[in-house]
């Protein structure tokens, strides 16, 4: 049992760091994002007998995590009022940052930029990460840099396909 706790413990360490960094970029929100990978790893300690054994443990968790990550903000923008697009779109192309912006995409848009630029993951593991097909997460990306571009004030044509 002890050598299970030091298992998860070590883990922890290594991996809370990273999976919190990607969730605050998700939820836009540091308290949101504490919240969720502190509910993402109180998962994994559930079923740590478990996920120890996969190949890669961390997967697992950062599954969770982005599933969490993306049903509170889902929840954030439903519990406020959502501006009309075109009330977005004239606020927003004033000079913002981009973290700023992040907020402005969908959960699934978010998620996969935040996956891809900042956590440098591959389409494929990105795909299984979101639950979703590897042509999906292409979409994602271009529908999520193509509004990045509008909202940043950069010329659509030089979003990359």
């Amino acid at each position: 049992m002890r050598q299970r706790d030091e298992a998860f413990e070590g883990f922890f360490i290594a991996e809370q760091p990273l999976v919190l960094r990607t969730v605050r970029f998700i939820v836009g929100d540091t308290q949101t994002a504490q919240d969720v990978t502190q509910e993402a790893f109180y998962k994994l300690l559930l079923h740590w007998r478990k996920v120890s054994q996969y190949e890669r443990p961390g997967a697992w968790v950062r599954r969770v995590a982005i599933r969490l990550a993306m049903r509170a903000r889902r929840a954030r923008i439903d519990s406020r009022e959502v501006a009309v697009e075109s009330d977005i779109t004239s606020e927003v192309t004033r000079r913002v940052d981009v973290r700023e912006a992040l907020q402005h995409l969908t959960p699934r848009q978010c998620a996969a930029v935040v996956l891809f630029y900042y956590d440098d993951r591959p389409v494929e593991e990105i795909a299984m990460l979101m639950d979703c097909s590897e042509g999906t997460v292409k979409t994602h990306l271009h529908r999520a840099r193509t509004r990045l571009a509008a909202m940043l004030g950069e010329e659509i044509d030089d979003v990359a396909r």
